[in-house]
This record gives structure tokens, C-alpha cells and sequence, in this order.
């Protein structure tokens, strides 16, 4: 069976956003809407039939999430797939309660063990529920790395791989969906990972700034592995006030681009 799977890049911006919130663009062109970027975070869509009746995942729930899926048309909400507990990650996960109740159903947050135990920590009540409101997620541990599974939905199966990523003293999890991988946060990447990426049709990597940085890969660093990876395509996200959209995109060959906020695209899946 082949579908299509849509990809909408929600937010393209580092854990600041652009602009800061003191309105600090940095060298970004304030003028060009595609520097106006929100914090990082995807929305994964098999496609079929009406909003309401695709198969969706989430990556991540950014603090800027509400703005983010409603600008993005997101009607409801299958998973939600976590990379890390940063707080530009996790800290809009209360948004996830407007598909709860749209569903009337709990939405599985899938996750590495680590994730699991800070996530119960800081965000317990979303999970167990509190104060006379119910619990909104069930926390779900991710398998593996390299293990095939898939999110299941109305219009049918979104594959998830997923692959071990340094983001420099933690570790993230990078995810890949049919022919797209999405690694947002990660400064060094070993043998499994690159293997776990053969043949891809698209990557969505970091590139924080121009120069290297300990927990964010530079553009430089980047662009070694968009070599030896070698996808179809490749788009740089989790980008910071250092590299502004047009500039970057003068630059780079013509196969990479920049994201920007609300950047969609779509890849066949055969499952």
C-alpha cells in the first residue's frame, strides 16, 4: 500500500525564537517574514480524506505550540513524539489538552526513558491528572533504536525508526518517518545513526549558527553530514538570530535550503 505523508515544519527557530523576546533579530532581515521563526517542532500527516480523518503525529511541543497547529490547520493529534525534556520542546505540551478534548481520548506521548522520568517530574499532572482534571497523554516508552514500529491513525500507519543523537551532555532522538528524518537537536551523531539514514529522501537537521557551538551542530558541521548522508534533499532548522534566511540560502548548494515557519512538503510512504 503507498500513501503520501506531509510534512509541516512548525517552528524553524533555536530555543530563543527569532526575534528574541527583547526583539532582538540579530542579523536577520526583519522585514522577510521567513526569519520570524517560533521554537522548534514538526507535524507528521498521512494523507486521505478531510483534516479531521488523517492520521497525524506531532515532534515536539514547543511553548509557541497553540499558534503553531492552529496556523498549521492540525485537526487532531494521533501521538506525540518527544526528542528530549528541553524546555523548548516540552513546555507547551498544556496545548495538547484541545485535541484531548476534540477526541475525548488520551494522547499517546511517546518518549525515551529518560524523557519519561523528567516529563513525570515536572509535567505529572498531564499524564495522572490532578485537582479534579483528567490526565491528557498516556506516556508511551519509545522501542528501541533501529526498531521499526509506526503510529496508527485513521488514514492509515505513519512508520517511526528512531536513532541515538549527542546534543552535549544529553542525549535526543532522532526520528525517521518513511523517507524523512528529522534530527532538530544534535551536536555529534555515531556509526547507527548515519545507518539508520541511508537512502533518505529528506533530512531536517540542525544548524544552530555559523560558528560551532557544544550542544548544536554549525553550519559547517552540517553541511560534512548532508555530505555523507547524502539525502535527496536537506532542510537546516533550530536556527538562531546569527543566520538570517535569505543570506543563508545564497549560500548553500542547491539541494539545502533553510526552513521557515510553516514550510510543508510531501514524500510517498509505501506501508
Amino acid at each position: 500500500m503507498t500513501g503520501m505523508l506531509e510534512f509541516t515544519i512548525l517552528g524553524s527557530g533555536s530555543s530563543g525564537g527569532v526575534p528574541r523576546a527583547d526583539g532582538d533579530w540579530g542579523v536577520c532581515d526583519p522585514a522577510n517574514s521567513k526569519n520570524l521563526r517560533s521554537r522548534c517542532s514538526m507535524l507528521v500527516r498521512r494523507l486521505g480524506g478531510e483534516p479531521e480523518a488523517q492520521t497525524t503525529v506531532l515532534v515536539d511541543a514547543s511553548p509557541d505550540l497553540r499558534i503553531q497547529t492552529a496556523l498549521a490547520g492540525a485537526k487532531r493529534l494521533d501521538a506525540l513524539l518527544l526528542t528530549h525534556d528541553h524546555a523548548d520542546q516540552t513546555h507547551g505540551i498544556d496545548d495538547i489538552r484541545a485535541f484531548f478534548i476534540r477526541q475525548r481520548a488520551r494522547i499517546p506521548c511517546h518518549m525515551d526513558a529518560v524523557t519519561t522520568a523528567s516529563m513525570m517530574r515536572r509535567f505529572g499532572y498531564i499524564f495522572e491528572g490532578e485537582g479534579g482534571y483528567p490526565g491528557i497523554a498516556d506516556r508511551r516508552l519509545i522501542p528501541g533504536h533501529g526498531q521499526h514500529w509506526s503510529v496508527e491513525g485513521p488514514s492509515g500507519a505513519i512508520p517511526v525508526v528512531t536513532f541515538d543523537q549527542d546534543h552535549g551532555g544529553i542525549r535526543s532522538v532522532g526520528y525517521r518517518f518513511g523517507g524523512v528524518a528529522y534530527s532538530s537537536d544534535v551536536v555529534g551523531l555515531d556509526e547507527a545513526a548515519f545507518a539508520a539514514m541511508a537512502d533518505l529522501d529528506v533530512w531536517i537537521v540542525d544548524a544552530l549558527r555559523w560558528k560551532p557551538h557544544p550542544t548544536h551542530a554549525h553550519v559547517d558541521m552540517t553541511l560534512e553530514w548532508i555530505e555523507r548522508v547524502k539525502p535527496r534533499r536537506a532542510i537546516l532548522t533550530n536556527m538562531h538570530i546569527d543566520l538570517d534566511y535569505e543570506d543563508l540560502k545564497s549560500r548553500l548548494p542547491e539541494h539545502i535550503e533553510p526552513a521557515y515557519d510553516g514550510m510543508r512538503f510531501q514524500v510517498p510512504v509505501a506501508v
